[in-house]
């Protein structure tokens, strides 16, 4: 996923050290209307789940991210070989959301 700019076009991102220094998530919320999507990345130690960061963006967009997501899977995949998917937490009302 290159964004909207036009090919060839370099885009400098800016970012605080803090930003750059990430958040561990080991959970996902999603969530949709007709207009949006909202995915919660949560960091879940029982007995309490802390949001470590909300993302909401369009449809379209979305599609993107899972292509972009789909395409670094495989790379991945192809490189270091195939990962195992993790169980789904065993606790109720925990977990991806669909």
């Amino acid at each position: 996923m290159n964004g909207n700019q036009p090919q060839g076009q370099k885009v400098n991102i800016k970012a605080t050290d803090e930003i750059l220094k990430g958040h561990y998530a080991n959970n996902l919320m999603a969530a949709h209307s007709r207009e949006e999507f909202v995915l919660d990345f949560i960091n879940l130690i029982p007995p309490q789940a802390n949001l470590v960061s909300r993302i909401v963006t369009s449809p379209g967009h979305m599609k993107r991210i899972v292509a972009a997501l789909q395409d670094n899977l495989k790379k991945y995949e192809d490189k270091f070989g195939q990962i195992k998917q993790a169980e789904a937490p065993k606790q109720e009302g925990i977990g991806f959301k669909t």
